[in-house]
């Protein structure tokens, strides 16, 4: 059990929340969302309906933010299948003497990472928990979300004398 000198990353007092107003809320449930934004936009404001969710007590917008973070994940899974774009390429792009072995923690496969964010996120939209459980598995959810979206913007490119590379060291003709 913690206690309240804790430093474990899920209470958002020590993440340094900012209280969110309803206004805020209200406008964030208006962003558009579809699968014209790029990946990076998809997971900006996936991960911010996350951050919300997690500091939010009002039953009928925390069900709202579910189910707008649900319907992002599910535009996410359509974009993870698209290309590419070259200002994302470049994005995900180190130099060579920027990479250390050390810098890449083994993590599940990204689509596998946004199917427990989606089943999570039903679960949250079911209502069927009681309220220790839901708060359990929302920052599961927060913290899930942040894992995947640290995954999808580590560089995956790296520059050679020979032109851009995999990561792991194989060649790139068509990036995907």
């Amino acid at each position: 059990m913690a206690n309240h000198d804790s430093t474990t990353t899920a209470n958002p007092q020590i993440l340094g929340f900012q209280p969110v107003t309803h206004s805020e809320i209200s406008a964030l449930l208006k962003t558009p969302l579809g699968t014209s934004h790029d990946l990076f936009q998809v997971l900006d404001i996936c991960e911010r309906y996350a951050e919300v969710l997690i500091e939010n007590k009002d039953i009928v917008e925390r069900m709202a933010l579910c189910g707008r973070l649900y319907a992002g994940l599910e535009v996410l899974k359509v974009v993870l299948d698209k290309p590419l774009p070259e200002h994302l390429i470049e994005a995900l792009t180190a130099e060579k003497s920027e990479i250390k072995d050390d810098d890449w923690p083994l993590t599940a496969e990204s689509d596998l990472l946004r199917e427990y964010c989606s089943a999570l996120t039903l679960v949250l939209l079911n209502q069927q928990e009681s309220a220790g459980q839901e708060s359990t598995i929302t920052g599961l959810l927060f913290e899930l979300i942040n894992v995947l979206n640290d995954s999808l913007r580590a560089p995956r490119f790296v520059r050679t004398p020979s032109g851009l590379a995999m990561i792991d060291n194989s060649s790139v003709d068509s990036v995907h």
